[in-house]
């Protein structure tokens, strides 16, 4: 079995669901070319937990729509795929080797952050994909440091996803304002550091990025990014997969780190 790789997908709003745009189209292509993956294991930040880390071990995980004010037709949507009781299992066993305080969670179904994405990639719901929740204590560091200890899942088949957004100023999404070139920046500068394999000005964003604190005025959308880069090491070839810009302000471009072929 060859090893998986690493992702940071961009689901931007609930929207994206309806409206693929630029990134759609390649999360489809991304899925299409995946080979010997068994799994995947979403972080999202629709998944926010107290202090300890929930692991979803559901059999067969329901749709939630965690969102509001949509149009009617999103509600529709389900993303049937199986969960993944044993993966999830193994996930625990690494964060708590890692120092993490873990939970099974057998109750909760799939966030947004979740299906919305696993949608375009991998539109036919047969992979199973189960979701590893963020401690709502979690901290640039130790972001990085939890996908270090999910790492070792990507040489089992399980493919590794931060879902997050690369920009998210929630409060200029609500008032429309269109602002590109901001957000543009900020999104190249993360190419540039992502490019160098800079973890330290990665971690270190909201100093050394342009208009890192607007970009992130909270940082949970954000922090999906170093659990993907946590997870790939010094091996992996990083590749940008551009989404452009949507609303005027949220960058979807997604990331993939990626083993050298065989």
């Amino acid at each position: 079995m060859t090893r998986t790789p690493a992702l940071f997908i961009s689901h931007g709003s609930p929207m994206f669901a309806l409206e693929p745009g630029l990134l759609g189209p390649k999360l489809r292509q991304f899925g299409a070319g995946l080979r010997d993956v068994r799994a995947v294991l979403v972080v999202s930040p629709h998944w926010q937990t107290l202090h300890k880390v929930r692991v979803l071990a559901t059999t067969e995980p329901e749709t939630i729509h965690d969102f509001g004010g949509f149009p009617p037709p999103l509600y529709e949507f389900q993303y049937p795929a199986p969960g993944a009781p044993d993966d999830a299992a193994a996930a625990a066993r690494l964060l708590r080797e890692a120092g993490f305080e873990v939970e099974p969670d057998s109750r909760r179904g799939r966030d947004h952050g979740a299906w919305v994405p696993m949608r375009h990639m991998l539109p036919d719901a047969s992979l199973p994909v189960f979701q590893v929740s963020m401690p709502n204590d979690l901290s640039t560091d130790t972001a990085f440091e939890l996908g270090r200890a999910l790492a070792p899942l990507r040489d089992a088949g399980v493919l590794v996803v931060g879902s997050g957004s690369l920009t998210h100023n929630l409060y200029e999404f609500r008032q429309h304002i269109d602002d590109p070139e901001y957000a543009q920046q900020f999104a190249d500068w993360i190419a540039d550091a992502v490019a160098r394999n800079d973890i330290d000005a990665l971690v270190d964003y909201r100093r050394r990025a342009p208009h890192g604190a607007r970009a992130h005025p909270t940082e949970e959308h954000y922090l999906p990014l170093l659990v993907a880069l946590g997870a790939s090491d010094e091996r992996d070839r990083a590749r940008r997969i551009e989404g452009g810009l949507t609303y005027g302000t949220l960058s979807m471009d997604s990331y993939a780190w990626e083993p050298p072929a065989p």
